[in-house]
């Protein structure tokens, strides 16, 4: 059986400005840290895969002292998961509150692949929580639940890893060559690529300068026509796209795969 595998942030939501920056600066004022990420500084972050991961790239021996952390490393460790849990909950709010538009396409073509058997999923190193609360606002209640969620601390290694990859083909039980991916972000491609695994880009606000060399598409969009059409960016296989992506481009570009 085929699966559509969707990343999370930056492809089911532009979550990352207005969403996760936000969300960290909230923490930040909250806890009392000496601490506010710009724009410019969040796009540095960005490389570094999963959220406690980011706030762990705080800890330099200067901020320790500053904040007055423990030296030990467990305790250390307590702290970013407390600033975390925070950070997920000023987070989920934004998005169940509506702040956060769903991305053009990504309800229309899950929806068409739901329809037609295919299996769907998201592969994300957010937390489970964050990934639920956005799907279910971009898709909806009833499709969301047709979803297999791979998120958070399910693998030791975050992206560029192909870790979460892997484990969500061992869970959907599918073979890479049955599976097809949406990423917004070099980090993910190179993730989902390591997976041996197809993959579509949809650039994001964070993401539009980065390479895609690999991808078997880039585009800016999914598309929803006629008020978001698709606009075509890389297109190895020389897809007719007309307007938006579909269903069936994506079959076309799991049979362009070359034959092992």
């Amino acid at each position: 059986m085929t699966a559509l595998i969707f990343d999370c942030d930056g492809v089911l939501s532009d979550t990352e400005r207005d969403g996760h920056l936000a969300a960290f600066n909230a923490t930040f004022e909250h806890f009392g840290l000496p601490v506010r990420w710009t724009e410019e500084d969040y796009a540095e972050k960005l490389r570094i895969g999963g959220g406690k991961e980011r706030l762990a790239s705080l800890l330099t021996p200067g901020f320790i002292a500053r904040v007055a952390l423990p030296a030990e490393e467990t305790l250390q460790q307590q702290f970013i998961a407390q600033w975390h849990r925070y950070k997920t909950a000023q987070y989920t709010t934004m998005v169940r509150a509506g702040d956060l538009p769903p991305r053009p396409g990504i309800a229309r073509i899950a929806a068409a692949a739901s329809a037609a058997g295919w299996q769907l999923a998201v592969a994300s190193t957010s937390a489970e929580q964050s990934v639920q609360a956005v799907l279910g606002h971009v898709v909806g209640t009833e499709l969301a639940e047709k979803f297999s969620v791979f998120a958070g601390d399910m693998v030791p290694r975050k992206k560029p890893a192909p870790d979460i990859y892997v484990l969500a083909l061992r869970g959907l039980e599918v073979d890479p060559s049955e599976a097809i991916v949406v990423e917004d972000s070099s980090v993910g491609l190179r993730a989902a690529l390591g997976a041996g695994l197809t993959t579509v880009i949809t650039q994001s606000s964070y993401t539009i300068d980065e390479d895609f060399t690999g991808a078997a598409l880039v585009v800016d969009t999914l598309g929803d026509f006629p008020a978001y059409p698709t606009r075509v960016v890389t297109n190895p296989h020389q897809l007719d796209i007309d307007a938006t992506v579909t269903l069936d481009d994506l079959r076309a570009l799991l049979n362009a795969r070359p034959t092992p």
